[in-house]
């Protein structure tokens, strides 16, 4: 957040928080209404809303975990687990490990999604040349990562 005077608190609008966090202003309303953040503050005289450091922490930390494909029901899970602190350390590191894990999975999946386009390109690219015989020796390949899908 930009400095202000010492001491002094610097509020963020909802679009320079939706800027700072990666999250959509409409996900940042939702997040309020839902509880995952506390009541925002709003400006007295025009009742928008106006985002402080701590929530904006809260925030970053949310838009991290929500780019990693954390699902709204594991971000308040996280949530409940910081609020214990070390207490809920190992839960905490189950959560993440199971969330890599599943993450690990899905990269996997690309990788298997993105040889298939490469070899279909090959493939092409061998139909283009007139190249029969390159083209005859691709469709095995593709074959065996269909059945990886």
């Amino acid at each position: 957040m930009t400095a202000g005077v010492a001491g002094e608190q610097v509020w963020l609008t909802i679009l320079e928080a939706s800027r700072r966090s990666g999250l959509s202003e409409p996900t940042l309303r939702y997040y309020e209404q839902i509880g995952l953040i506390g009541p925002v503050p709003r400006e007295p005289s025009s009742g928008h809303r106006r985002y402080d450091a701590a929530t904006m922490d809260v925030l970053d930390a949310l838009g991290c975990l929500r780019s990693a494909g954390l699902r709204v029901e594991d971000l308040r899970r996280y949530l409940e687990l910081l609020a214990r602190g070390d207490a809920a350390a190992a839960e905490q590191r189950e959560l993440f490990d199971h969330h890599a894990d599943r993450l690990e999975a899905e990269i996997e999946r690309l990788r298997s999604r993105l040889a298939y386009l490469r070899l279909k390109a090959r493939l092409w690219d061998a139909r283009d040349r007139g190249d029969a015989e390159a083209a005859k020796r691709l469709v095995p390949e593709l074959l065996a990562l269909i059945e990886r899908f």
